[in-house]
C-alpha cells in the first residue's frame, strides 16, 4: 500500500474536518509550550531550595504569606466562573435584579475577612521583617568569616582582609561558620544575591551595606546581581562554596600562592567593564583597600581623606 502524507485542511474544508485537525494538534502544542519549563531549574537554584538557616525562614515566610493569601485569592477564582455560569446569558431564569438595601451579614462578609488578613499578614511580616534583618548577626559559637564585596561591570570583587586575598566571581568560606559581608559598588548600584542562601541586598557607590548568611552544609551555590547596570548584566553570576574548614584553609593557602597583589592600580584595571568567565585570585591586597574603595566614590569621605594627609 503507498505512503500517503495527509495534507493541512484546506479554507473551504468542512467545520468537523477542521475540529478535528485542531484536536490533533492541540496536544503536540501543549507539550511543546511546557517542554523548555523542565529545564527552569527553580528547585535547583532558587529560594524553595533553601540551603541556609536564613533562606530557610524566608522560605517559611513566603509559605506562610501564600497561605493567607488563598483566603484572598481561593474565593475569587471559584466564584467568578460559578457566577458567570449561573448569570450566562441564556439563562433567563436568573436575571441579576438587584434589591438594594442594607444588611449586616452580608457587611460582615465583606469588611471582616479582609482586615483578619490585613492583621495577619502584619504580624507575620512584621515579626519575621525583624528576624530576618541582614544587619543582624547571626547565632553561632564561631566567629563570622569577614569578607568585603565590591560590585563591578560585570564581575563581583570578593576581599577577604582578615586573610590578605582576594578574589574575582568566586566567593568561598567555611561551612561550619556564618559569613558578614561588607558590600559596596564600584559602579552603578547593583543588588547582591544568593537565593538558596539569602535574599538580595543592594550594593551603592560610596556607601556600605550588610548581609549575614550561611550554609547549612557543604555545598556549591549560584550567586548573581539581578540590577539591570549593562549589556553584560546578564553574565554577572559568580560561584559560591561552602566549604569544609580544611578545605578552606587549602583554598586560602592556593590563593597566596597567587604573585599578584590588588593595590589601587590593579583595582582600577579591574573595574574596566568587561565579562570575567573564570574565577581569579590575588594573593596579597593592600591594607584598608576598601575603605579606599568606598572613597572613590563619597566625596565627603574623600575631601576627609584628603584634609588629614595635609
Amino acid at each position: 500500500m503507498p505512503n500517503t502524507v495527509e495534507s493541512p485542511p484546506s479554507k473551504g474544508a468542512s467545520p468537523a474536518l477542521r475540529s478535528a485537525s485542531l484536536a490533533r494538534i492541540a496536544p503536540v502544542l501543549v507539550v511543546a509550550t511546557l517542554l523548555p519549563l523542565g529545564g527552569c531549574g527553580v528547585l535547583d537554584h532558587g529560594m524553595l531550595g533553601a540551603a541556609g538557616p536564613v533562606a530557610d525562614q524566608t522560605r517559611h515566610l513566603f509559605f506562610i504569606v501564600c497561605g493567607i493569601l488563598l483566603f484572598v485569592v481561593g474565593p475569587v477564582l471559584l466564584l467568578t466562573p460559578l457566577f458567570a455560569w449561573h448569570y450566562r446569558l441564556s439563562n433567563t431564569k436568573s436575571a441579576y435584579r438587584p434589591q438594594w438595601g442594607f444588611n449586616w451579614p452580608l457587611e460582615g462578609l465583606i469588611w471582616i475577612p479582609p482586615i483578619l488578613i490585613v492583621v495577619l499578614l502584619a504580624v507575620f511580616l512584621w515579626r519575621d521583617t525583624h528576624r530576618l534583618d541582614p544587619y543582624k548577626p547571626l547565632a553561632s559559637a564561631l566567629p563570622p568569616t569577614e569578607v568585603q564585596a565590591v560590585a563591578l561591570d560585570w564581575k563581583w570583587l570578593f576581599i577577604y582582609p582578615e586573610e590578605g586575598v582576594a578574589s574575582v566571581n568566586e566567593l568561598v568560606f567555611p561551612a561550619d561558620r556564618p559569613v558578614h559581608i561588607s558590600l559596596t559598588s564600584g559602579t552603578v548600584m547593583q543588588s547582591f544575591f544568593i537565593p538558596k542562601l539569602a535574599g538580595q541586598i543592594y550594593a551603592m557607590a560610596g556607601m556600605t551595606t550588610q548581609m549575614n548568611l550561611a550554609a547549612g552544609a557543604p555545598g556549591t551555590f549560584r550567586g548573581e546581581n539581578t540590577q539591570f547596570n549593562g549589556m553584560g548584566f546578564q553574565n554577572q553570576k559568580f560561584q559560591v562554596r561552602a566549604e569544609p574548614a580544611t578545605d578552606y584553609r587549602a583554598w586560602l593557602a592556593r590563593a597566596k600562592t597567587d604573585g599578584r597583589t590588588l593595590d589601587m592600580p590593579a583595582y582600577k584595571a579591574l573595574s574596566v567593564r568587561s565579562v570575567q568567565a573564570e574565577p581569579s585570585r590575588y594573593g596579597a591586597v593592600t591594607p584598608d583597600l576598601f575603605k579606599a574603595i568606598i572613597a572613590l566614590d563619597d566625596a565627603g569621605a574623600h575631601a576627609a581623606h584628603k584634609e588629614a594627609k595635609q
